[in-house]
């Protein structure tokens, strides 16, 4: 059997949640504006090694949101998000959208890979 190098793993961060009916508009708008601010800012998110979003279409729940977020450890998560906390724009942009989507539905989980 491999010894897994834990030095070398990485971790991914997935967050689904499901957008209020009546507030996808809205939703989409904010949406548009976090990943131009991402994509202006890249030195505030250089511990990210890759985002990507989804929309799920088939199974579980219909229309669910799912981002993941891969990062070298959780340490370098953990120093993202400790930065992104202290960070007005995102702040703002987090507190807009946790009023659009259905807060029951909100997860947020740590991956990492199996070998």
């Amino acid at each position: 059997m491999k010894e897994v190098n834990k030095r070398n793993m990485t971790i991914v961060v997935a967050e689904t949640f499901v957008v209020k009916p009546e507030k996808q508009a809205e939703f989409t708008k904010l949406w548009k504006r976090y990943l131009k601010y991402l994509k202006d800012n890249l030195k505030l998110f250089k511990e990210m090694k890759w985002n990507k979003s989804f929309t799920q279409m088939f199974g579980g729940t219909y229309g669910a949101h799912v981002e993941l977020t891969e990062f070298n450890s959780l340490a370098d998560c953990e120093k993202l998000n400790n930065r992104l906390m202290k960070d007005p724009e995102i702040m703002k942009l987090s507190q807009e959208m946790m009023l659009l989507i259905d807060p029951v539905t909100y997860t947020s989980n740590v991956w990492t890979t199996l070998e």
